[in-house]
């Protein structure tokens, strides 16, 4: 027993020493044919005071001249998965990647989840917003949301339409409860297809409905569930450790205490804090009309935010401008997975605000 022990701490060791050597936390430049560094770029990590608490973002950009985009993580930050799965954004726009309040570079031991609001969010997205027009000299910039970064994202927008030029919603929320029952019956129902008893067994233990809502034991098993059925972060991702744990650990721009603060975070805070406000809130009747362009981005094959439900949200939504945009092999993430189609979206329609290349709804 004493030898297996030993070589069980051994492996540790090895294993802990490998992920420190992986996770020097650095930022790369961005690099020009000969090596050097490209003259007007920006990479770097930084931390500021927001609404008086140090949160930590990403700023990426190959020219700094470019338009300015926020971008809102959903219930972790997903920045790491642009190593694996890069969008291009960096090329079009100076980005921010913040990882807000709670989540992340912006996790703290110290801060209780219940402080955590979502009026608390909203406000802290104006403040990252106003830093960002300051830093880089832009009367307005670009908002993007990303799943439960869209519940946040489009109500800031809402607020204050005059600091931004367009908002871009990336698997848009709108009546989430709605959506998870629609989840929850197509999970059924491919359960039963494919004959895998066990998780059927799991889901219908805990039924979701419009009266009971997402109860805990359902909420334990519904990323595993989704990701299993292609529904889930990325159609081709089939697996949560696989897909997303490992590839946080062999993220180089985290240090190794920064990796362990992220999956801190995701336990205890970040948006999925605010769930609870989250279900029970219908965007479409609480934002109905928004004064400024509007653009929505939604994976086929999405349940995590339906897609049937975002469209309905958008099609009763009322913009100065408006496209809607199928992407159709992708479930949460066309961000990820189809990022040559969401760039030339962004460079033809997003920064001339047209909407040419729009589905005909």
């Amino acid at each position: 027993m004493l030898i297996a022990f030993s070589a069980v701490l051994a492996c540790m060791a090895i294993l802990v020493g490998i992920l420190l050597i992986w996770s020097p936390g650095k930022q790369q430049p961005f690099l020009d044919a000969g090596g050097r560094p490209v003259v007007g770029s920006l990479s770097e990590k930084i931390r500021v005071n927001i609404n008086g608490v140090d949160q930590g973002m990403f700023i990426k950009s190959r020219d700094v001249r470019n338009p300015v985009l926020l971008y809102l993580h959903g219930g972790m930050p997903d920045y790491f998965l642009t190593q694996p799965y890069p969008t291009g954004l960096e090329n079009i726009f100076t980005v921010c990647w913040w990882e807000q309040r709670g989540s992340g570079l912006s996790y703290s031991a110290g801060t209780r989840p219940e402080t955590i609001t979502a009026d608390l969010l909203i406000s802290d997205t104006l403040e990252v917003t106003r830093y960002l027009r300051n830093r880089f000299g832009k009367n307005r910039i670009y908002l993007m949301g990303h799943s439960g970064g869209t519940f946040i994202g489009i109500q800031a927008a809402a607020r204050a339409p005059e600091l931004y030029r367009a908002y871009i919603g990336v698997a848009q929320m709108s009546d989430q409860l709605r959506s998870e029952q629609l989840a929850y019956e197509y999970m059924i129902s491919q359960f039963k297809k494919n004959g895998d008893s066990r998780m059927l067994q799991k889901l219908e233990a805990a039924p979701v409905s419009m009266t009971a809502g997402t109860p805990a034991a359902y909420l334990g098993v519904r990323d595993a569930a989704m990701h299993s059925l292609g529904v889930g972060t990325m159609h081709d991702m089939k697996s949560v450790a696989g897909g997303i744990f490992l590839r946080s650990l062999q993220f180089r721009e985290y240090t190794l205490g920064e990796k362990i603060n992220l999956w801190r975070a995701k336990a205890s805070a970040g948006t999925s804090v605010v769930w609870q406000k989250v279900i029970s809130t219908n965007l479409a009747e609480q934002i109905p009309q928004i004064n400024l362009p509007v653009y929505f981005f939604e994976g086929k094959y999405d349940y995590t935010c339906s897609y049937a439900v975002a469209k309905s949200y958008f099609e009763i939504l009322k913009a100065p401008l408006k496209g809607f945009y199928t992407f159709e092999k992708s479930a949460h993430s066309p961000l990820f997975e189809e990022p040559e189609k969401v760039q030339r979206i962004l460079r033809e329609d997003v920064l001339p605000g047209t909407n040419g290349l729009s589905d005909q709804i």
